[in-house]
C-alpha cells in the first residue's frame, strides 16, 4: 500500500476517519457571496470525493462582533443552519466528513465593532478593538456554544474552536493582548480559563459523539508570548475538558516571521508538534507547508503527529488524496506555496482560487466538458499558458501540437524555479509535463512554430502563447556588455561581479536581488532556516524567538526604482513583506524615485532627489519589465486560420502566471 500510514484510519472512539489527512480551514470568499454556499458545496465534495479524511471550513463567527469583516459569515440563529446543510449534505454524499470552524476574530475584525480581551490595537488592522466587559465574556462563551449546537443541528461532523493565530482565544491566553484585571486576567491559569469555558459550554451543548478540534497556538513567533511550559498546561487542560484533537497553530497574523510563503521549508513546523506529543495523549495535527504525500507520510510513520493538515494543496488538487492512495504522486497538482490567487485574494475580499489550478472554487464554472467539434490545434510556446491552455484542451478531446523552441518546457518559470525559495516552481512544470504526456499533446521541443511549420501541417486554429522578453532601456552606454538582462543572468549566459545595481524593483528586480544575496545551495533547510529567522527550536523564550543569524551578502547590491512610491508596493500583500525583510538582513541597498543617467567606466550615473550621484558598479541588471514577444504574430495571422493569444504574449505587465494559467483554461473551454 502506498503511505500506509498516512492513509491508515484514525479512530476516535464514536467515529472514525477514513486516513490521517485534514483538508485545513480555508476562508474562499464563497461564504459571503450571493449563491456561494451552492458553490461552496461543489467546492467540499470534490475534495470529499477525492479522498480527504477530514474537512474544516473557513471561519464562521459565533457572533455579530466576531465578525472578521462587517459582512463576514457567522452562525448563530436557526435561520442560518439551512444554508449550511446544501455543504454537509454535499460532503456526506461524497463519502466525506466535515467540521465548522468557529472563529471569533477578536482585534482582527475589520470593522469598528471588534472586541478584544483589552482595548490593545493590533498592528494590522485600522480599528481599536473595545475591551469585553465581563457579561459581554460570558455571552460570547454561550455564542461558541451555541454555534455549535447549530453546526451540529446543520449535520456538520464537529466544529474546530480557533484558538491560534492571534485571534481571539489566543489573544486571551497571552499576556501579549491579556491586560484584565478580573476572573479572566492575570496568572496563566486566569487567562487559560476563557479556552477552557469554551470547550466545556461546547461539548455540554453537543454531547460526546461530536467531534471538538482545537487549534491551539503552539508557537506564537511574537514578542512576550506564550511560553512553552504554558502550551503545555492549557494542552492538557484541553485534553481534560473533552476536545477530540489538537491541531497545531503557527504563528500571530502580525508575526515578522513567515510561516507559509514558498521560502519556507517543507513540515518546517512539525517539530513542534513532535514535542507536544511527548505530553498528550489526545491525537495531534501537524500543520504548515505540509504539501506533498510523501512529507506527509514521514510526519506520521516518524511519530511526529497523528494527522497532518493541508489547505492550499487541496485548492490546487482536490483528488490529491485519491492519487496518493494509488501511488500516483507525480500526477498530484502541487501547492506551491505562492499565495497570490488564495491569500492575497481573500486580503482583497476576493474569491480565493489556485494559481496552478483555476478551478479551484470555480468547480460550477469551470469544467472542460468533451467537445464534439474536435479541431487541431497548433500551440506556439510551452510556458504556463501554452501548458495549460494544451492540457485543458486535450482533456476536451481537441488534437494538440504543442511547439516549443527551446530544450524544456516551463518558459518563465524555469527562470522563477532557480530564485532561492523558490524552488517548488519545480513542481508545476513536473504536473503539466505529465499531464502533456498522460492526454496525448504532441510536444516538440526545439522546433519553432512559424509559416514553413505550419505550410507542412493542417491545423484548424492557432494559440500563441511565447511569452515575453525583457524591457532595453536606451541611454548612454547601456549597449556596454557590463550592462545585462536579468534573463542572461539567470540563465547563466554571464557572469556578474561583487557589485551590482538593478534597475526596476517590481517582482524581478526583489527575485534577482534575492538570487544574487544568496548561495546557490538549498535554502530549505529547515535547521539554517529557522536560525536565519530567528526561531528557537529549544523554546528557552517566551514565543519561539531568539535572535536571528547574521546572513550580510558578499555582493553590494543596490536595488533602484524610478517610482518614489514604496519599494515592492506591487509585491503580493501576504508574502511582499517577506521579499523586502529577506533584502534587508542582506543588507540591499534600496533606493526610490531614481532617474537614471548614463553607465560608464566609473559607474551607473543617476539622480535621487534632485542629487546626483555616481553608483560604483560592475554590472547594471535590467529588470525593468519585458516587452509581448509577437516576433511571429504577423507570420501566423497571415495564415489566415483563427489566432489566440494567451499569457505574456497577450498582456506583458508584471510576471502573471496566475493569469495567464487561468487564460488557458478559459480559452479551452471556449476553443
Amino acid at each position: 500500500m502506498a503511505f500506509p500510514h498516512l492513509l491508515e484510519p484514525l479512530n476516535l472512539g464514536h467515529t472514525q476517519l477514513k486516513n490521517r489527512v485534514l483538508m485545513g480551514s480555508m476562508h474562499t470568499g464563497l461564504e459571503e457571496e450571493k449563491g456561494g454556499f451552492e458553490k461552496l458545496a461543489a467546492f467540499y465534495k470534490e475534495r470529499a470525493l477525492g479522498g480527504v479524511g477530514l474537512i474544516v471550513t473557513g471561519g464562521i463567527s459565533p457572533n455579530f462582533r466576531g465578525r472578521l469583516a462587517p459582512h463576514a459569515c457567522q452562525l448563530s440563529f436557526s435561520w442560518q443552519v439551512k444554508k449550511h446543510k446544501i455543504i454537509t449534505n454535499a460532503v456526506h454524499d461524497g463519502g466525506g466528513k466535515i467540521c465548522m470552524q468557529i472563529l471569533h476574530a477578536g482585534r482582527y475584525g475589520y470593522h469598528p465593532f471588534s472586541l478584544a480581551p483589552s482595548k490593545i490595537k493590533s498592528p494590522i488592522t485600522p480599528f481599536t478593538p473595545s475591551a469585553m466587559s465581563t457579561r459581554q465574556v460570558d455571552k460570547t462563551i454561550n455564542d461558541y456554544a451555541k454555534s455549535a449546537a447549530l453546526a451540529l443541528k446543520a449535520g456538520y461532523d464537529g466544529v474546530e474552536v480557533m484558538g491560534s493565530e492571534g485571534y481571539l482565544i489566543n489573544q486571551f491566553v497571552c499576556s501579549r493582548t491579556n491586560k484584565r484585571t478580573d476572573k479572566w486576567g492575570g496568572e496563566f491559569a486566569n487567562r487559560a480559563k476563557f479556552p477552557l469555558a469554551i470547550v466545556k459550554a461546547i461539548r455540554e451543548k453537543v454531547g460526546n459523539e461530536f467531534i471538538i478540534i482545537f487549534r491551539l497556538s503552539m508557537l506564537d513567533l511574537v514578542d512576550n508570548g506564550s511560553t512553552w511550559d504554558e502550551v503545555v498546561e492549557l494542552a492538557k487542560a484541553l485534553e481534560q475538558a473533552g476536545v477530540s484533537i489538537i491541531n497545531t497553530g503557527i504563528g500571530w497574523h502580525e508575526a515578522r516571521i513567515p510561516t507559509i510563503v514558498t521560502s519556507v521549508p517543507r513540515g518546517a513546523f512539525a517539530w513542534v508538534t513532535e514535542r507536544m506529543k511527548k505530553e498528550v495523549n489526545v491525537p495531534l495535527i501537524a500543520t504548515n507547508r505540509i504539501n506533498t504525500p510523501e512529507i506527509g507520510e514521514h510526519i506520521i510513520a516518524s511519530g511526529q503527529a497523528d494527522m497532518v493538515s493541508m489547505a492550499r494543496p487541496f485548492l490546487a488538487d482536490a483528488e490529491f488524496v485519491n492519487k496518493a492512495a494509488k501511488d500516483n504522486s507525480e500526477l498530484i497538482n502541487t501547492c506551491i506555496g505562492c499565495n497570490q490567487a488564495c491569500l492575497d485574494h481573500t486580503f482583497q475580499m476576493k474569491r480565493a482560487t489556485c494559481l496552478v489550478n483555476p478551478r479551484a472554487c470555480y468547480e460550477t464554472e469551470i469544467n472542460f466538458t468533451p467537445t464534439t467539434d474536435k479541431k487541431r490545434i497548433a500551440v506556439m510556446g510551452a510556458g504556463p499558458a501554452g501548458m495549460a491552455f494544451s492540457v485543458y484542451a486535450a482533456t476536451r478531446g481537441h488534437k494538440v501540437t504543442l511547439f516549443e523552441a527551446k530544450s524544456e518546457v516551463g518558459g518563465q518559470f524555469n527562470l522563477a524555479r532557480k530564485i532561492p525559495g523558490k524552488e517548488e516552481f519545480n513542481e508545476t512544470i513536473r504536473y503539466f509535463l505529465n499531464q502533456i504526456k498522460l492526454h496525448n499533446v504532441d510536444l516538440r521541443l526545439n522546433t519553432r512554430l512559424d509559416a514553413e511549420v505550419l505550410k507542412e501541417e493542417s491545423f484548424d486554429e492557432i494559440v500563441i502563447s511565447s511569452g515575453v522578453i525583457p524591457r532595453e532601456i536606451n541611454l548612454s552606454g547601456f549597449d556596454n556588455p557590463k550592462v545585462v538582462n536579468y534573463q542572461q543572468v539567470l540563465n547563466g549566459e554571464v557572469e556578474v561581479g561583487n557589485n551590482v545595481a538593478l534597475i526596476g524593483a517590481g517582482g524581478i528586480g526583489f527575485d534577482m536581488a534575492h538570487f544574487l544575496c544568496e548561495s546557490h545551495s538549498s535554502t530549505l533547510e529547515p535547521q539554517k532556516w529557522n536560525k536565519q529567522w530567528g526561531i528557537d527550536e529549544q523554546y528557552k523564550q517566551a514565543g519561539g524567538l531568539t535572535q536571528p543569524s547574521s546572513h550580510q551578502s558578499e555582493r553590494q547590491i543596490h536595488l533602484l526604482q524610478r517610482k518614489s512610491t514604496k519599494m515592492g508596493k506591487g509585491l503580493g500583500k501576504t508574502s511582499g513583506w517577506v521579499h523586502r525583510s529577506v533584502l534587508k538582513k542582506h543588507g540591499v541597498n534600496m533606493l526610490t524615485g531614481v532617474s537614471y543617467q548614463k553607465f560608464d567606466q566609473q559607474g551607473l550615473h543617476i539622480t535621487v532627489e534632485s542629487e546626483n550621484k555616481v553608483l560604483e558598479v560592475d554590472n547594471v541588471i535590467l529588470c525593468a519589465g519585458q516587452e509581448s514577444n509577437r516576433s511571429l504574430l504577423a507570420q501566423m495571422q497571415a495564415t489566415g486560420l483563427p489566432v489566440h493569444m494567451i499569457g505574456g504574449v497577450d498582456i506583458a505587465a508584471e510576471l502573471d502566471a496566475k493569469r495567464a494559467i487561468r487564460q488557458g483554461a478559459e480559452l479551452a473551454m471556449a476553443i
